[in-house]
């Protein structure tokens, strides 16, 4: 029976393949190339059968790879061409129309960006590699940096058209900064401004000479119809959605030479024995012609290239068989942890018991709680028990899982150098360190950038502020660059994020998925008050209508504090004119009225307050009194002793190409700043760094405004310096709103 099933399937795919070979010849131009897509289809439906259940590999036969790129380059498209290469999925969209497997939430979907990292493991030729599709928009680094722990290197996509971007030039240097290796693919080779050597030229310009192509492409354009293997001198020409290898055409034989030249030198550099071949004029044989390559990419000295289009799925093969030859295997990733217990260091090779690293959790409303973790020794199984080292409690796994796109796949055992999904660990959160109870090693947490974007949100609800909270709080779980904090001084819920679009991503999955809606407000900014000169005032609180009255009579002295403390009280008092026992309640009045603040209602600091004298009554004194007496000298004295109003000022490091210098400096004169100086930076030619120094109420949209000058190249970091004085004008338009609020 089973086989009679694959006979009437076989037929069934002859049949359809004819059927679309002769469409194909009978249309021209796109439409020939969308019925090679559509061809492409068919033949991964079959694949897709035999790849529904995940085989169990070995540790040397994983690879994990993170696919980063700038926004728009193709690199979800090459994902899932790849996916469906390998039968993983049994079709893909086309076009802008078509959803995609990688991105499915609403939010991905309406604006057909990648937003959240998304695994997507492929077994090819006996080997499973494990894509981690990262999203290209910087405002959503916090998934890359988190997908970088993972991976054991980096697939980078450029745009054949676009050729180095912005963020092209941000993922390359998470490489060097990771010392992950890299590959890049052009992808869009069949875009009507395509330039594979332009843009080849361009890398070479920015990333330096370690750019080596493997490949160069058979046409360009809507002439690109295949790839020429320069380490092999062959070609791959796609007709009609199959792929077929040929001989180099005569007219690309020169160019593909050429380019072989340049990857025997550089596999020949890293290796005496390859060198010395290499230097007596002797060609070297293909094997050894990729071990140089590959020992010099893992070093970071060669980056291979090679090109394709992820549309119409030309090259994708190939592509995978050089991650496979190239990238490292699962069991190469050498850790350094600590040891829990006597906080030594440990190197963790892939032999050992087991330990992993969560680097990314998701939560549903309903499903609960996901965990990707990637397992750096040792091996799971499901139903085994794990300590977290960082919370030191243990968790027990149900099923182990790998993801593609949203589509769970349960797998028996995974080993060292794999990435898997453990639901429900309750307790355990991104960053956590997973081991075995007898091997309790821990990892340091990925470094995730500093949101810098503050807001502050408030329900469009009554009486759902706590709702807003936790939805934030479990945001926060999902995106560690989503943080959610309470002002307790400005009564606000505000949270810091990465930018605007971030923050609308934010508030659409937050409504979404908790059912709360959240609206903007105006930043509270925690001004100061202080005093500028001295005066003296009395304060007499009197109430004696008979019977038991109320008494209490102070004279205070205020000036500015020579300590630099918030406030400073002194007593003064001699001969008894104000018992002991009263003068902490005095000292009291004096730090809950400075508190409450005496110009806009905002607290004073850095002033000395002194009690010089006072009187009080045997029988209506009272704590009471007296603490009342000295918030009523304080109202008279502070108007007589310059009250001012002091804003926080933040040293403000900002890091740019140099060409942007004069745009920058100007924005920093419009908000009040000033410049303290620059330097060239100290590892990047071409960057310089701009220090200056602005009060807070002015750096609101900075990140925005600084993106827009800088093509988003700059970035910056900001640190508390100290309070300034507000000027008299400011000063008066923040009184103003502070009466008409109150």
């Amino acid at each position: 029976m089973v086989f009679c099933y694959f006979r009437i399937l076989e037929k069934w795919r002859m049949a359809v393949l004819g059927k679309l070979r002769q469409g194909a010849r009978e249309n021209i131009g796109r439409e020939k190339k969308e019925n090679r897509i559509r061809v492409q289809n068919i033949v991964s439906k079959l694949r897709f059968r035999e790849a529904m259940v995940m085989k169990e590999y070995t540790s040397e036969q994983i690879r994990n790879v993170a696919v980063l790129s700038h926004d728009g380059a193709g690199k979800t498209a090459v994902v899932e061409s790849l996916l469906l290469t390998c039968g993983e999925v049994a079709a893909v969209g086309v076009g802008k129309d078509n959803k995609h497997i990688m991105d499915y939430e609403p939010e991905e979907i309406k604006r057909n960006v990648t937003i959240q990292l998304g695994i997507a493991p492929c077994q090819w030729e006996g080997y499973k590699i494990n894509f981690l599709d990262t999203p290209g928009y910087s405002e959503f680094c916090g998934e890359v940096r988190a997908a970088l722990r993972a991976a054991d290197g980096i697939l980078l996509v450029v745009s054949a058209e676009a050729g180095v971007e912005m963020d092209t030039e941000r993922a390359w240097d998470y490489g060097v900064e990771l010392q992950l290796p890299r590959m890049v693919y052009v992808n869009k080779m069949d875009g009507e401004q395509a330039d594979f050597f332009a843009c080849l030229e361009k890398m070479r310009a920015v990333f330096g000479k370690s750019i080596m192509p493997l490949q160069i492409p058979l046409g360009e354009g809507k002439d690109f119809r295949g790839i020429i293997d320069v380490c092999k001198l062959i070609a791959w020409e796609w007709k009609e959605g199959v792929c077929e290898e040929i001989k180099v055409p005569p007219e690309y034989m020169a160019k593909a030479r050429q380019v072989r030249e340049m990857c025997m030198e550089a596999a020949a550099e890293g290796d005496d024995a390859l060198l010395e071949k290499y230097l007596e004029g002797e060609e070297l044989t293909l094997d050894e012609l990729r071990h140089g390559l590959r020992q010099g990419m893992l070093t970071g000295r060669v980056c291979p290239v090679m090109c394709g289009s992820a549309r119409y799925h030309i090259g994708t093969q190939e592509l995978l068989r050089r991650i496979i030859t190239y990238m490292p295997t699962g069991a190469q990733k050498v850790m350094t942890g600590e040891d829990a217990e006597n906080g030594e260091a440990v190197l963790v090779h892939s032999h050992k018991a087991f330990s992993g690293f969560v680097f990314k959790t998701t939560v549903d409303p309903f499903a609960g709680k996901m965990s990707y973790v990637r397992i750096y020794s040792g091996s799971l199984q499901e139903g085994d028990r794990v300590y977290n080292v960082t919370r030191k409690c243990e968790e027990k796994l149900g099923k182990i899982l790998t993801l593609i796109g949203k589509e769970a796949k349960p797998i028996g055992r995974a080993p060292a150098g794999d990435i898997v999904v453990l639901p429900k660990l309750d307790r355990t959160k991104t960053g956590d360190t997973l081991a075995a109870p007898e091997f309790p090693v821990y990892f340091e947490p990925v470094r995730f950038p500093q949101p810098l974007h503050s807001v502050a949100l408030k329900a469009v609800k009554k009486g759902e502020e706590e709702k807003l909270v936790n939805a934030l709080v479990r945001i926060g779980e999902e995106d560690p660059t989503c943080r959610v904090e309470k002002s307790v001084e400005g009564k606000q819920i505000v949270v810091r994020c990465m930018g605007d679009i971030h923050l609308e991503h934010i508030m659409t999955k937050m409504e979404r998925k908790y059912g709360v809606q959240a609206a903007q407000e105006a930043l509270y900014i925690p001004y100061r008050e202080t005093i500028k000169g001295t005066a003296t005032a009395e304060g007499k609180h009197k109430k004696q209508s008979g019977g038991h009255g109320q008494y209490g009579h102070v004279v205070l002295t205020m000036e500015p504090s020579a300590t630099g403390e918030e406030v400073e009280f002194a007593d003064a008092i001699f001969g008894g004119a104000v018992p002991r026992q009263y003068i902490p309640a005095v000292a009291k009045g004096v730090e809950e009225t400075l508190h409450k603040g005496l110009l806009a209602g905002f607290p004073m600091i850095h002033v000395k307050v002194t009690l010089k004298d006072g009187s009080y009554h045997t029988v209506d004194s009272s704590e009471m009194a007296f603490k009342t007496a000295a918030a009523l000298a304080l109202k008279k004295g502070i108007p007589e002793a310059e009250p001012v109003l002091l804003e926080p000022i933040y040293t403000v490091h900002v890091v740019i190409p140099e060409e942007f210098m004069g745009d920058v400096m100007g924005d920093f004169s419009s908000r009040r700043g000033r410049i303290l100086g620059m330097e060239p930076h100290r590892n990047r030619k071409g960057i310089i760094v701009v220090k200056a120094q602005v009060p807070l109420a002015e750096m609101a949209g900075y990140v925005t405004a600084l993106r827009s000058m800088t093509q988003g190249k700059g970035t910056f970091h900001l640190e508390f310096w100290d309070y300034e004085e507000v000027p008299k004008k400011i000063t008066e338009q923040i009184i103003a709103a502070r009466a008409e609020k109150n």
